[in-house]
């Protein structure tokens, strides 16, 4: 009882900083000509670190199998990224965010739904040569080989999650609603520097994907638990 208590306790704290952050994306856009200080942009890279920092701890609090510290350990990387891109740079956050994404890949590949329709086929081997077609041309010359190269990564974990036997309106969307977020990065790189809206929506499908994707996984794992399954 107790523990229930406290994991739902974790998951709305995680709602909470995740949801909020987008006030401080909100100022933050409209301080680009100001700039903000030293101690305010470390409080405001903790802040945008916490939301997924609490999803992890939450999977973590759920985990009775190795799926459950897999999609626990996913969560862990998607916070690393979201600070280190912030405090390092991007292409540090983008190596936190690809282990991530092989860790993702790991879980759904176990749990992978024993039977596929053509269109399901489909689309899983169509997301990542089209993923990298349109991440390139949305970015400037000199990015589109490391662009491109994130892009496999991405588009991989994106349809292995839709091939998954988890839930497809929270998992699979979830990790299509990531992958937006990750396309409108590269077109504020390019082709929509200095627009403003890129900025608006990153957060809200990046966040929004990540709730749906621990919601769904951890959801399902626990169904599952009762069932004999040899690969947990």
């Amino acid at each position: 009882m107790g523990g229930d208590i406290i994991s739902r306790a974790v998951f709305r704290a995680a709602l909470v900083a995740g949801l909020s952050y987008f006030l401080a994306v909100l100022w933050q856009t409209s301080q680009v000509s100001v700039g903000v200080s030293s101690d305010v942009r470390a409080v405001l890279i903790a802040w945008k670190g916490a939301g997924v920092a609490l999803l992890a701890v939450w999977c973590a609090l759920q985990a009775r199998s190795f799926d459950g510290w897999l999609i626990a350990a996913v969560m862990a990387f998607g916070a690393l990224g979201d600070v280190l891109l912030e405090a390092v740079g991007m292409t540090t956050g983008a190596v936190a965010f690809v282990v991530g994404h092989v860790l993702a890949m790991l879980l759904y590949f176990r749990n992978r739904r024993p039977q596929l329709t053509s269109s399901q086929r489909l689309l899983a081997a169509l997301v990542v040569p089209l993923l990298v077609i349109i991440a390139a041309s949305l970015v400037l010359p000199k990015d589109m080989v490391p662009i491109a190269a994130y892009a496999v990564f991405v588009g991989a974990m994106a349809a292995s999650a839709w091939i998954s036997h988890f839930p497809r309106y929270r998992v699979g969307i979830g990790a299509m609603m990531f992958l937006a977020s990750d396309l409108l990065i590269f077109a504020q790189m390019g082709v929509l520097a200095g627009s403003p809206v890129p900025g608006l929506l990153i957060w809200p499908l990046y966040f929004g994907g990540q709730v749906l994707i621990a919601w769904g996984v951890v959801q399902t794992l626990a169904q599952d638990a009762p069932v004999n399954n040899p690969r947990s």
